[in-house]
C-alpha cells in the first residue's frame, strides 16, 4: 500500500499493533474532549497563499534555541516507542537527523539517552519528568548532558496523570520484554501490572505531585542547558 498522507499511518497502525499498544498511542484521557479540541484547533490554522511570487526556490529553515532546522516541525517526546517497532527510538533519532530537525527523547523511552546518542549526529532535546527522588532527576540530567543533548524539556502537566480510560480497560503495562531504559539501573525501569492502568500506578508512585516553580529554579542550578517548560495550558502561568 502506498501511503500518501499521515492519517493513513494511523489506520495501518490500528491493523498491525496489539490493541493495548494502539490504544495507548491513539487515545487521550476520559472522554477525550481535549484530544478532539486539539485536532479541531489545528483545522482552524489556514494557509494564506500569496500569488505571483517566485517559488522556484523555497526555504523552510528556521531556528529553535539558536539551532538551525530544515523546517518548523520537530519530533515531540513519545514514550515507549519499541512497543510499535523493534527499532523504536533508534529509528526516530535517525529519521530526525536525516530530516534535519530536532528529536525530543522521552524520559520513558525504551532506549536510553546513551543509546540514542550512539545512532549518530543530530540535535536532540531530553524530556524530563520530576521524580520524588531528586537524585534520580539529577542523574538523568547529567547523563543527557554527557550524551550531547542540547536542552531539557521539563514536563509540568503530569503530577496527576489524566484518567486514560482505554489504558484502564486494557490493564495497560509495558510488555515484559521492554523496560524504561533510562531508569534500568535505578530499579525504576519496570512497570508492574495493576488493577487498572500500570502507567497510572507508576506515575502515582514515582512522579512528584508537589512540583512547582521552585523546582524549575532548582533544575537551573544543576544544568547549564536551556530549559523548556512543556505543558503550560493557561496564559496566566507564563
Amino acid at each position: 500500500m502506498e501511503i500518501t498522507n499521515v492519517s493513513e499511518y494511523q489506520e495501518i497502525a490500528k491493523q498491525k499493533l496489539p490493541k493495548m499498544v494502539y490504544d495507548y498511542y491513539a487515545s487521550g484521557a476520559e472522554d477525550q474532549w481535549t484530544l478532539q479540541e486539539n485536532r479541531f484547533a489545528f483545522t482552524k490554522i489556514l494557509f494564506r497563499p500569496r500569488i505571483l511570487i517566485d517559488v522556484s526556490k523555497i526555504d523552510m529553515t528556521t531556528t529553535v534555541l539558536g539551532f538551525k532546522i530544515s523546517m518548523p516541525i520537530m519530533i515531540a517526546p513519545t514514550a515507549m516507542q519499541k512497543m510499535a517497532h523493534p527499532e523504536g527510538e533508534y529509528a526516530t533519532a535517525r529519521a530526525a537527523s536525516a530530516a534535519g530537525t530536532i528529536m525530543t527523547l522521552s524520559s520513558w523511552a525504551t532506549s536510553s539517552v546513551e543509546e540514542v546518542a550512539s545512532t549518530g549526529p543530530g540535535i536532540r532535546f531530553f524530556q524530563l519528568y520530576v521524580y520524588k527522588d531528586r537524585n534520580v532527576v539529577a542523574q538523568l540530567v547529567r547523563r543527557a548532558e554527557r550524551a550531547g543533548f542540547k536542552a531539557i524539556a521539563l514536563t509540568v502537566d503530569t503530577p496527576r496523570l489524566g484518567r486514560r480510560e482505554a489504558d484502564i480497560k486494557n490493564r495497560f503495562t509495558l510488555p515484559p520484554f521492554l523496560t524504561l531504559k533510562n531508569f534500568e539501573g535505578l530499579d525504576l525501569g519496570k512497570m508492574d501490572q495493576a488493577d487498572d492502568s500500570g502507567l497510572a500506578s507508576y506515575v502515582a508512585g514515582q512522579i512528584d505531585r508537589s512540583l512547582s516553580w521552585k523546582d524549575v529554579k532548582w533544575l537551573q542550578t544543576i544544568t547549564k542547558l536551556p530549559i523548556l517548560v512543556k505543558g503550560v495550558l493557561t496564559a496566566e502561568d507564563r
